[in-house]
């Protein structure tokens, strides 16, 4: 079901806590190189909403986003929170994501943090299919390719395919990050986490860790 030896990263483009952990991840990969190959999982955190927000969600919702701008220090465009009638679909991002991964497998985790900047601190609607085309325009990605790989059968299977294998692995929040070796996948974050805290937490296993993490 999934390959040994690597990282997995779970994570909804529109969730804050990712957009929150997404400087400790980009530390992380770069920490990484080529020594460990990082699998970005979307685990879908409100896929197929259809119905707008609420008052009391959207209360909850801006909460989330000052605890993480409080904790992390990453930007939010607070004026979200005044649009009508917004339908909070996560599907429509997740899918996007996995067509970068079809279409350039080494940008997915860029183009993931580029939906997450757009929206959470840009004002962006990661729900709009042009906004989507835009953003992977914006790492080679030609708009008209893009479109059609986003709405091929295959991508909607393994957009799903993603959900599932969250579920299955018990990933119940975001972000997520296991370390898969020889034995059953180690939990490395369940929520964020600082960078230095996950360094602390590597420890030789039976995964063969990087130089950096010994």
């Amino acid at each position: 079901m999934f390959e040994r030896g690597h990282m997995m990263y779970f994570a909804d483009p529109m969730c804050s806590w990712c957009w929150g952990f997404a400087p400790v991840v980009s530390r992380l990969v770069d920490a990484l190189g080529d020594s460990m190959h990082v699998q970005v999982v979307l685990g879908g955190l409100a896929p197929g909403a259809v119905q707008p927000l609420s008052a009391p969600t959207k209360v909850e919702i801006r909460h989330h986003w000052e605890k993480v701008h409080e904790q992390t220090g990453q930007p939010f465009d607070f004026e979200f929170f005044e649009r009508e009638s917004y339908v909070y679909d996560t599907e429509p991002a997740c899918r996007a994501v996995v067509a970068m991964r079809r279409l350039r497998p080494e940008a997915k985790l860029a183009y993931l943090t580029r939906i997450q900047e757009a929206f959470h601190s840009e004002g962006a609607d990661p729900t709009d299919a042009w906004v989507l085309r835009t953003l992977a325009a914006e790492l080679g990605v030609k708009r008209d390719a893009f479109a059609t790989v986003v709405d091929e059968l295959e991508t909607h299977e393994r957009t799903r395919a993603d959900f599932a294998l969250s579920r299955e692995l018990g990933v119940q929040g975001f972000p997520t990050m296991l370390l898969v070796g020889e034995g059953p996948p180690r939990v490395i974050a369940q929520g964020y986490r600082r960078y230095t805290e996950i360094l602390a937490d590597l420890e030789p296993s039976d995964t063969e860790l990087p130089e950096v993490f010994r």
